[in-house]
């Protein structure tokens, strides 16, 4: 199992870097005691306010089963208020059924969705941090026993290093070189099976996404010209939408605009989501993995979208930190995997071939 008291360190030292003082909203499942416990107990060995919600598994579906118009169209203002006074929350994904909404009408998910943006927004206006816990579940998508996945996620954040901190620090300085050859782009153009399509970051900020956000992490990124996207492109990981399973992702854009869209399996999901407001027809994000502790692909975009050789698109909202200005109530990283053929130029020079970085 992985060493809670490590993790508790790494999220409160690396992620959210915590001072004295904070008040630190920690949100997860019964599944992931363990963890909430030693950063509750971390937070206070800091001097800081811990803030614990623990919701029992399965809690997702039931809402959507019980819930009226008020709670699918609304937040609860409490919630709110804890989101807007907090100095910082961390979510910690251990569910307990990845399937229990795929039964749930998307258009149901897809109000709640909208609703939750005022959440989003409040989170996204303090310091956070989403990060995962192994649960059986997790293992069982993924396609191995508990514990080999175990293993993958302790090497995904780096704490089978003897100074985990020190790991992540290593690859922000990497990564930090990727951007500074990446910086003065303007034409990007993503070729691979099913994919030819072009897009503008002339102008764009890439940012270092180094741990601080996201735990596991490992991915430069940044908000693509929202009028600039043009060609077709294939996403051959599976996704995961508000929990419901999505799989191979076809896109096509018109001068930034999903003008047509299908999916293998979850295709009602797609169709909802394009559908929530005018934003999520358009790409928020571009990203580039680079963690190579994650080779494969498990069902959890967390941890998939930071493979190296992936890049991945998100459709919706932009972070504005990249000077990208979609919004949207959506925000849905899709994947392809380069690895097995595929490349992309940047104003004509390749930059990734078959997953690599070219020097």
């Amino acid at each position: 199992m992985i060493d809670a008291d490590a993790f508790a360190v790494l999220v409160a030292d690396w992620c959210l870097e915590v001072q004295r003082g904070q008040q630190i909203l920690i949100d997860t499942t019964t599944l992931a005691v363990e963890p909430a416990v030693a950063l509750h107990r971390a937070l206070l060995e800091r001097d800081a306010w811990p803030l614990l919600r623990l919701s029992p598994g399965g809690l997702e579906a039931d809402f959507y089963r019980h819930a009226r118009d008020l709670q699918l169209d609304d937040v609860a203002p409490i919630q709110l208020a804890e989101y807007e006074a907090a100095d910082a929350s961390v979510r910690i994904s251990a569910p307990a059924d990845l399937d229990a909404v795929a039964e749930i009408d998307p258009l149901l998910v897809a109000r709640r969705a909208r609703a939750q943006e005022r959440l989003r927004a409040a989170r996204a206006r303090r310091r956070w941090c989403v990060t995962i816990w192994p649960t059986p579940a997790l293992a069982q998508r993924a396609g191995m026993d508990e514990p080999a996945y175990v293993d993958f996620v302790q090497r995904a954040m780096f704490l089978d290093r003897p100074d985990p901190v020190a790991a992540w620090a290593a690859l922000h300085d990497r990564q930090a070189q990727v951007i500074e050859r990446l910086a003065p782009a303007r034409e990007i153009h993503i070729e691979t099976a099913g994919t030819d399509l072009t897009l503008n970051v002339e102008g764009r900020t890439w940012i270092n996404a180094d741990g601080r956000r996201n735990m596991p992490s490992g991915e430069v990124f940044t908000g693509p010209d929202e009028g600039s996207t043009t060609g077709v492109i294939r996403f051959d990981v599976p996704s995961n939408w508000r929990g419901v399973e999505v799989a191979g992702v076809e896109l096509e854009f018109a001068q930034g605009e999903v003008v047509s869209a299908r999916a293998d399996v979850g295709d009602e999901h797609l169709q909802a989501a394009l559908g929530i407001d005018r934003g999520a027809r358009f790409l928020g994000e571009l990203g580039i993995g680079t963690n190579t502790g994650i080779d494969r692909a498990t069902g959890s975009t967390l941890l998939d979208e930071k493979i190296a050789g992936t890049i991945h698109l998100a459709l919706g909202s932009s972070y504005p930190e990249t000077g990208g200005t979609n919004h949207s109530a959506l925000h849905w990283d899709l994947i392809c995997d380069l690895r097995k053929g595929g490349r992309v130029t940047v104003d004509g020079d390749v930059v990734i071939q078959d997953g690599a970085l070219v020097q």
